[in-house]
Parts: C-alpha cells; sequence; structure tokens
C-alpha cells in the first residue's frame, strides 16, 4: 500500500509558489535535508531557515545570499534538464531515495506541467517521490498499487500510457483515458483504492 502521510528522507523547495498549506510547511520544517533550487532559496533564506544545498545556476538569487551561501551553492550547467530535476539528481547520488518535492506548483504554468509529469522519470530511477501542493499530493505510480485514503477524498488518475486501467473503492470507473483530463476528479468510497493496469500513471489525491 501506498501511504500519503510519509516521512521523507530529504525535501526540496522549487522555485514555483512558497506553500501555504501546513503539510508542505511541515515537510519542510521537519525536512533532515533540504535542497532549494535556486531562486527559491531567496524566500526560504528570508523566513529564518538555511538550506544545505543551493542548486542552479544562481542566477536567481539574490546577490547578497549569492556571496553568504557560495560555499552550499551547486552550480550545475546542464541546459538539458531543470533545477527540479538536477535537485532529484543530486539526492540520488547521495543515497536518498524518499525525496518530497515543495513549491513546485504556481506561478508559470509550462514550469507546473513539466515539473508534475517529471515524476514518472524520477519513479523510474527506484525513486519514492512526490510532490506535495497546497491543495494535494501527486504520486507516481506502476502497475496494480493499493492507497490509502478516506471516504470522500478526491481522486485523479493521470495516464501515462497505461493499459487495462480499473478502479476499486472509487466512485467511477476507471479506463484506458486517453488525455489527462478524462481521469481527474474522481472520489474514493473507502480508506483505501486499488487501480490495476500494467503501465505508469499519475495519482492526485486532494487534502
Amino acid at each position: 500500500m501506498i501511504n500519503e502521510h510519509y516521512i521523507p528522507e530529504a525535501v526540496i523547495l522549487a522555485n514555483g509558489e512558497y506553500p501555504t498549506h501546513p503539510l508542505p510547511l511541515r515537510m519542510l520544517e521537519e525536512a533532515k535535508f533540504v535542497v532549494c533550487c535556486d531562486g527559491a532559496a531567496n524566500e526560504y533564506i528570508s523566513r529564518g531557515h538555511t538550506p544545505d544545498v543551493i542548486i542552479g545556476d544562481g542566477d536567481s538569487l539574490s546577490p547578497e545570499y549569492k556571496e553568504l551561501f557560495a560555499p552550499i551553492i551547486h552550480r550545475i550547467a546542464d541546459q538539458e534538464t531543470n533545477d527540479q530535476t538536477k535537485a532529484v539528481l543530486f539526492l540520488q547520488k547521495k543515497g536518498y531515495r524518499k525525496i518530497a518535492i515543495v513549491g513546485a506548483t504556481g506561478k508559470r504554468e509550462d514550469h507546473t506541467l513539466g515539473n508534475i509529469s517529471l515524476l514518472i522519470d524520477y519513479m523510474k530511477e527506484n525513486l519514492e517521490i512526490r510532490t506535495i501542493t497546497d491543495y494535494g499530493v501527486f504520486m507516481p505510480a506502476s502497475g496494480t498499487q493499493t492507497f490509502e485514503s478516506h471516504p470522500g477524498q478526491q481522486v485523479s488518475i493521470i495516464n501515462f500510457g497505461a493499459k487495462g486501467l480499473k478502479g476499486e473503492e472509487l466512485v467511477y470507473p476507471l479506463s484506458d483515458f486517453s488525455n489527462w483530463w478524462q481521469g481527474t476528479l474522481n472520489e474514493a468510497t473507502a480508506n483505501q483504492f486499488t487501480i490495476h493496469c500494467i503501465g505508469e500513471y499519475l495519482v492526485y489525491l486532494a487534502h
């Protein structure tokens, strides 16, 4: 079973809108290791926190912080990946496997879509990774999985090529959705639900 209330080994703060919901804020507060994606460090530091690592080209970081935190800035020039992925790969090399990403949504919608879709790639690297927003949790999954929930919880399933999609303990039946919107706005009917399929998909659980 996949439990939405898991404890990550590390937290990535992406450069979207800074979290306001108690869950992502608590993830940041209780994190054992925090990686800030470039400009995200500005607000994190201004709130009285010190990241363990800042990753990116440094262009979005204030000149003051760029100088003050120079020892923990890791500049990675690779233009084939975004800062979120650079942070994930950095943590993977350090041996972290359970990773939470916060601040990955809001601001530019194209960045939001890109950040969320990348969860599938991270799952293929055998990482247990989730994006926690102010409104819910995105979890990548593959094959038949059971998820913790509660009756009435809003659930969306975003298909990434999975076949034979069927569900248990969901209000609406699943099918091999060909467009992302088709699997949205479902609802759990019990304290857990199961998705049967072959292939990959994202599950979104609303807070």
